[in-house]
């Protein structure tokens, strides 16, 4: 099985070089440049952090994106409808929950200011992928540099710039993004329940794991992460069923997967959480 990634807490951003593949670098007459990566069940892509933005998302098969914030961390599971924005100088790290189908796009500083002009681009964010974005990606050049481009290619490659970066100015910002610690046995904590949420199925079993109480348990997550057990557990579960739904698995297997003991169950969380049945939910995503 591939080497587990070390978690993005563990390392700053002075002990991590830059993963800058040149040959993909954008440019100022390039501003953007695709790429693609077919990901195995589990495989990483170790902490690291590029010069420019990029935005990552995947065009089958999720993905969960670990990134580096001001104090804290955060941890996005991704399905195909979402993306991740990563802001320059930014560690992070993927791994693929299921095998995917990788996109990157790598945006050069000129692009990320023309976005600036509409919004604040300086932190991460998950947005929504539309379906002309995602045939937009799909068009963008992978090839990498050193390869001639004939002028009628270089002015479609342009009109395909302009197009994407004006659906991102266009897309939804969504909240799917999980507050990390950066070290410690709570960091250890929601590592595992990243990884397998229904290993335990009260904060009492995690408790026990971490060798403390539930009491204690809980009030790191509301110290730490500003949140409660329970709320930062259920965004865990939304964001598995969104990265479940995307798959057009049914209700049912999803909330038994979950570990609901019915569908109705598992609706009823949803409705609570999002303040919409799931059908409805998960068509919008």
């Amino acid at each position: 099985m591939p080497k587990r990634s070390q978690p993005v807490a563990a390392r700053s951003r002075t002990s991590v070089p830059p993963l800058d593949p040149m040959r993909y670098a954008p440019t100022a007459t390039r501003p953007l440049r695709g790429k693609a990566r077919h990901m195995a069940h589990h495989m990483d892509i170790q902490p690291h952090w590029h010069s420019w933005a990029q935005l990552v998302f995947s065009m089958s098969g999720a993905v969960r994106v670990s990134a580096q914030g001001d104090g804290s961390d955060s941890s996005y599971l991704v399905p195909p409808s979402r993306a991740v924005w990563i802001p320059p100088g930014v560690v992070h790290a993927v791994t693929a929950v299921e095998q995917a189908d990788l996109r990157t796009v790598y945006l050069h500083e000129g692009a990320v200011q023309q976005l600036a002009a509409s919004s604040d681009w300086s932190e991460c964010r998950v947005l929504d992928v539309t379906p002309l974005l995602r045939e937009l990606v799909i068009q963008l050049a992978t090839a990498p540099d050193g390869e001639a481009v004939d002028e009628p290619d270089r002015t479609r490659e342009q009109g395909i710039n302009t197009l994407i970066l004006d659906e991102l100015r266009r897309a939804r910002s969504v909240q799917l993004g999980l507050p990390l610690p950066r070290e410690g046995r709570l960091r250890r904590v929601c590592d595992a329940m990243l990884d397998e949420p229904l290993r335990h199925a009260d904060i009492e079993g995690w408790a026990a794991e971490a060798a403390t109480s539930a009491r204690t348990l809980s009030r790191w997550f509301s110290e730490e992460l500003g949140t409660s057990y329970g709320q930062w557990r259920q965004q865990l579960l939304l964001a598995k069923a969104l990265a479940m739904a995307a798959r057009k698995l049914p209700m049912n297997l999803i909330a038994a997967e979950l570990g609901y003991a019915s569908p109705s169950a598992f609706s009823a969380m949803v409705t609570r959480a999002v303040g919409m049945p799931p059908s409805r939910f998960f068509a919008e995503a």
